[in-house]
């Protein structure tokens, strides 16, 4: 069994920081850690904002029509059951975060989302504080 990590907005921005900060820094030698050790890292076209630079050094997961239709369908659950990640006229991003998620598992991976805040991703995802993740 192997382990895919997609990086959401949060570790992605604190790995293309240029200002360097002692988090930042953990959190370049945690991916850096996890990639050396033969671990999957997967920049979601969702969370991609110009990171070229990455895109040459990680996996990139585009966003596709079955994610878009998961995505719509985790959207409407989340609704009904009043657990909304985002306003009714927005975009939701977590939804679209975890569809991709879901839609990139394949027998015997363990795909979980690396992410600063776990409580919106978690309703239908394996989500977790990067820290968390080894």
């Amino acid at each position: 069994m192997s382990l895919i990590v997609l990086l959401d907005a949060g570790p992605l921005g604190m790995i293309t920081n240029p200002k360097s900060s002692p988090e930042n820094e953990a959190c370049k030698d945690w991916v850096a850690n996890l990639v050396s050790r033969g671990v999957e890292v997967v920049i979601p076209e969702i969370a991609d904002c110009r990171l070229d630079a990455l895109k040459g050094m990680l996996s990139y997961a585009p966003i596709t029509t079955t994610v878009m239709l998961k995505a719509a369908e985790f959207w409407a659950q989340a609704r009904r059951m009043g657990r909304q990640s985002a306003d009714d006229a927005s975009l939701d991003a977590d939804m679209i975060l975890a569809a991709q998620k879901m839609v990139m598992v394949s027998d015997g991976d363990q795909t979980v989302i690396a992410t600063t805040n776990v409580r919106h991703l978690a309703l239908f995802s394996s989500a977790h504080i990067w820290r968390e993740i080894s």
